[in-house]
């Protein structure tokens, strides 16, 4: 119970993550400026716990990709919620399933069975619904956030993936190869796109945002731990159901606070999203 519990957690702090990011956004702070610095002070406590981890995560180019991975799907994810209407976000998110079994495929050479080959028709049809307009056109994203989501969604399955194969690394290794890509992705991105004024830069100093940071920064760090801590005494399969709870707490949260909307055609495609990743999770598979 105590481990579910603190899968929940996670879930539950990814799942309203939306809420303080776009505060942060409305503070001025773009959410790709917070989430670099978010990260910044992650890293910054990973390396103090285990300051021989860089060295690692720099001499193992195998790592290397996991940096940009997970990088790329946190700097995704958090600014498509930003943004974007949080449910069909999240929806198209959890489209990783379907990406994972694919890339599986690539770099591990996993077999694609029919079952799995359903799950994937079936995550990218319940997709197709989502996107399809309401005019009968084609069913590609709408805007920016949608393919945020979908790309997310992507580069976390990658990192899934990465994670499986290089799962004879040292956990402070992987730990900081992700914890950095979150930094190094998302500042780059972000002062890229400020350069050609796409981002608005970081406004002056302020304690309300500086502090805002901060306890994010330990609010991701908790729900890391919590997250390791769950999945170390679980069986995988338990612990993908109980994280996908992050759909709900992300419903209900932008249901109550005006982030987000439902609709009969999204309830539809959701649906079939879903459906796709517990089969994922029932044959063992992600």
């Amino acid at each position: 119970m105590a481990a579910a519990a603190a899968l929940l957690v996670n879930a539950a702090l990814w799942g309203v993550s939306w809420w303080p990011f776009r505060q942060l956004q409305a503070l001025g702070l773009h959410s790709l400026w917070a989430t670099s610095l978010v990260y910044l002070l992650i890293v910054a406590a990973v390396v103090a716990r285990w300051p021989d981890a860089p060295r690692q995560v720099l001499r193992t180019r195998t790592l290397w990709p996991l940096v940009v991975s997970s990088g790329l799907g946190t700097a995704s994810f958090l600014w498509a919620v930003t943004i974007g209407d949080v449910i069909r976000v999240v929806l198209l998110f959890y489209l990783m399933p379907a990406w994972a079994a694919l890339l599986a495929r690539w770099l591990l050479a996993e077999p694609l069975g029919a079952p799995v080959v359903g799950r994937v028709v079936l995550a990218i049809a319940g997709a197709a619904v989502v996107l399809a307009p309401s005019d009968a056109g084609w069913p590609l994203p709408r805007d920016p956030a949608d393919g945020l989501a979908i790309g997310g969604g992507m580069a976390f399955a990658l990192t899934g993936v990465l994670l499986r194969r290089e799962a004879g690394r040292p956990h402070q290794a992987r730990a900081f190869a992700m914890f950095s890509g979150g930094l190094v992705v998302a500042g780059a991105l972000a002062l890229v796109l400020t350069a050609l004024g796409r981002v608005p830069a970081p406004p002056a100093p302020d304690p309300g945002w500086l502090l805002a940071v901060a306890a994010l920064a330990v609010v991701f760090g908790l729900g890391n731990l919590c997250l390791q801590y769950g999945a170390a005494r679980l069986p995988a399969n338990v612990t993908a159901v109980v994280l996908l709870s992050e759909v709900v707490f992300a419903a209900v949260s932008a249901l109550a606070l005006d982030g987000g909307s439902w609709s009969a055609r999204l309830l539809a495609g959701g649906a079939m999203i879903l459906a796709a990743a517990l089969l994922a999770v029932r044959d063992g598979r992600g």
